[in-house]
């Protein structure tokens, strides 16, 4: 049995984070309506530009809060989280693009809600999977590449018995647990560590179950874990 534990190096840097977990078991990730998805993210797009009201990118508190929170470990230069990278693409009008329908759910709900959002495919998972400091000797392949670029050690990573799967946190991610077509049972996150913003959060991951059932089909069991609930079962 399969399981999702935050590990106390990470609470001992960010005691008042939240996770929020989705298990989605018997879905179905084929691509059958692309212009569907197409449009969601191009309405999310839009949406998340009210966010962005300062001028001065890295200022607006939905970017600036996770620039602090990188500086709390030892990160690859020029690292940003993955809801940066996200709002400066609908920042300077830079379409995002389907890629499944998984991901492209999780990546509106990612910018309609200014949260970083990731997903992985539980088959592929060896062991259970832990968010915690790296020892700085994971492997760790990321998409487009098939050279090992391991994780500096005290870097915050989620990682599994095999190595790294989401290096920086949730800035990138490994190739070989990532959700594809064939993906029949997901495990995606939505992380907070902006605390006034909780029952955003909280909409966020139940508006994430939602769009997979009635898109997807399958079961979203959701769960949010907090240094006083440190752990989930994700099979």
């Amino acid at each position: 049995m399969k399981k999702f534990v935050i590990e106390d190096p990470f609470w001992s840097l960010f005691p008042n984070a939240r996770i929020g977990i989705a298990i989605c078991n018997n879905i179905d990730n084929s691509i059958k309506d692309k212009e569907k998805y197409e449009e969601m993210l191009i309405k999310a797009e839009k949406e998340a530009l009210k966010y962005l009201q300062n001028p001065e990118f890295s200022s607006n508190p939905v970017i600036k809060v996770w620039r602090e929170a990188f500086k709390k470990f030892k990160t690859k230069k020029g690292a940003r989280s993955s809801i940066e990278a996200l709002l400066k693409r609908a920042y300077n009008g830079n379409h995002l693009g389907t890629i499944n329908p998984l991901v492209d759910i999780y990546n509106s709900i990612s910018l309609r809600y200014a949260l970083p959002c990731g997903g992985e495919d539980i088959e592929k998972f060896v062991g259970d999977i832990r968010l915690t400091k790296a020892v700085g000797d994971e492997e760790f392949i990321p998409l487009g590449t098939d050279e090992n670029s391991p994780p500096y050690e005290g870097e915050i990573i989620y990682k599994d018995d095999k190595g790294a799967i989401c290096r920086c946190w949730n800035w990138r991610e490994a190739v070989r647990t990532m959700l594809t077509e064939n993906t029949t049972n997901a495990f995606l996150c939505i992380e907070l560590i902006d605390e006034s913003r909780l029952n955003e959060f909280e909409s966020a991951l139940k508006d994430l179950a939602r769009l997979v059932e009635e898109n997807l089909g399958g079961t979203c069991k959701i769960s949010i874990l907090d240094i006083n609930n440190k752990e989930v079962v994700i099979e």
